[in-house]
């Protein structure tokens, strides 16, 4: 996306933090220029309606409900979003879930830079689309088959959570390989990814992997212990994490 003249809109029911993330923007992104403000969800609906911004701070909890629910109200996405919130699990659950940008409060004008750069470095309309009905599935609870975004620098992807056989670290990039033998790298850490799926019977037998217990055949014991996954791949087993694999698959 092209960065010149820029308009963004803050959408909070806070006037102190919209000051905040005016201001911030501002003094960081001179290409970009606040076009409005709104601080519920019928007058943040009116708003994107009425300014076609580029970029969104969105805050979640706002009068008259969410900002989700301004989202559900408001096809086609054509502008980036940035969610910006104090702490919620849920939330940033399904935020990163859906690969999208997000600062938490209070804010740190290191991370809110980086959030904008890296919304606009990636923006593509039919990405933030896939991103944000993965998000809205995510809050709405639809269905068992949960999905994640899987973003590169080239692709999105959105790939079935069983579709995921395991994952394989290397330092800050993480490899994710599926069922169907595809191979997709992202420049993210592995241990981000453990959090997010692990209440989903995905296991870290070793530092480098996570498994998809769905996809294991066998446990084998021989020489420290391995995986056998179902496509005949071997992971290991570290020694530590031995004992807490075993009592994740009996319970």
């Amino acid at each position: 996306m092209a960065t010149d003249n820029l308009k963004a809109v803050i959408i909070d029911d806070q006037e102190d933090m919209r000051n905040i993330n005016r201001k911030m923007l501002q003094n960081n992104f001179s290409e970009i220029e606040v076009v409005g403000e709104a601080d519920s969800v019928d007058t943040g609906v009116e708003l994107l309606k009425k300014t076609q911004p580029d970029l969104v701070l969105l805050d979640i909890e706002i009068k008259g409900g969410t900002g989700f629910n301004i989202l559900q109200k408001t096809r086609p996405y054509n502008f980036m979003v940035i969610f910006i919130t104090a702490f919620d699990e849920f939330a940033i659950k399904a935020i990163k879930f859906s690969a999208i940008d997000y600062i938490l409060k209070p804010i740190n004008e290191t991370e809110f830079c980086a959030a904008i750069e890296s919304a606009i470095s990636t923006y593509e309309r039919n990405r933030v689309e896939l991103q944000v009905q993965n998000l809205l599935d995510h809050v709405e609870d639809k269905g068992k088959n949960r999905r994640i975004i899987l973003r590169t620098m080239e692709s999105i992807y959105l790939v079935a959570l069983e579709d995921i056989v395991h994952c394989e670290s290397d330092n800050s990039y993480t490899t994710f390989y599926l069922a169907d033998n595809k191979e997709i790298l992202v420049s993210r850490g592995i241990k981000e990814y453990e959090q997010m799926l692990s209440p989903y019977r995905f296991f870290r037998p070793h530092q480098r992997y996570l498994v998809n217990l769905n996809h294991v055949e066998r446990i084998d014991k021989n020489d420290g212990g391995s995986i056998i996954l179902k496509n005949g791949n071997s992971i290991p087993i570290s020694h530590r994490r031995k004992q807490a694999l075993l009592d994740f698959l009996k319970g």
